[in-house]
């Protein structure tokens, strides 16, 4: 399934003061606590001619229930992920073979009230957590890993705290 095109994505790294990332776990992927493959950063589609910039802030309340972030930074190049084959034609609405992803670094400037996954009445997380940037990619699953492991690398100058 190639021949499929990849989605247009954004993700955000939202840190806190202490310089940790917040990490969600979906809903659809029943994990136990601490078992990986669960987690994630939030993450969502790009509307047809929607600015990254924008389209992060706004997946962040949708997804996350929370506009308390300022964009801080960027990772310079798209990022792209194949779904496993098993998924292909499954996931994402069966239209694509993976996601093209803008990855943007956010400072939430709230607190832990404001993070709200019951605000959607079909929420796609059932947890959240704040975590070190570093673990990510053991938390997440398997063909997510590399790019988490790019991001732990070129966003650790956000993950201090501040």
């Amino acid at each position: 399934m190639t021949d499929l095109p990849y989605r247009p994505n954004v993700g955000a790294a939202l840190f806190n003061r202490a310089g940790q990332v917040l990490i969600a776990r979906r809903a659809d992927l029943p994990n136990a606590e601490g078992t990986p493959g669960g987690w994630q950063l939030p993450q969502g589609g790009i509307d047809a001619a929607e600015d990254p910039r924008a389209a992060v802030l706004r997946e962040l309340q949708e997804e996350i229930g929370t506009g308390a972030a300022t964009i801080i930074g960027e990772h310079p190049d798209w990022l792209t992920y194949d779904l496993p084959p098993a998924l292909i034609g499954k996931a994402l609405g069966g239209r694509y073979r993976g996601q093209r992803q803008r990855w943007f670094a956010l400072r939430f400037n709230g607190d832990d009230r404001d993070v709200r996954l019951d605000l959607d009445p079909h929420p796609e997380f059932d947890a959240w957590r704040w975590a070190p940037l570093a673990d990510l990619p053991n938390l997440a699953v398997a063909f997510k890993r590399p790019i988490y492991e790019t991001l732990a690398t070129s966003f650790a100058r956000f993950a201090v705290p501040g």
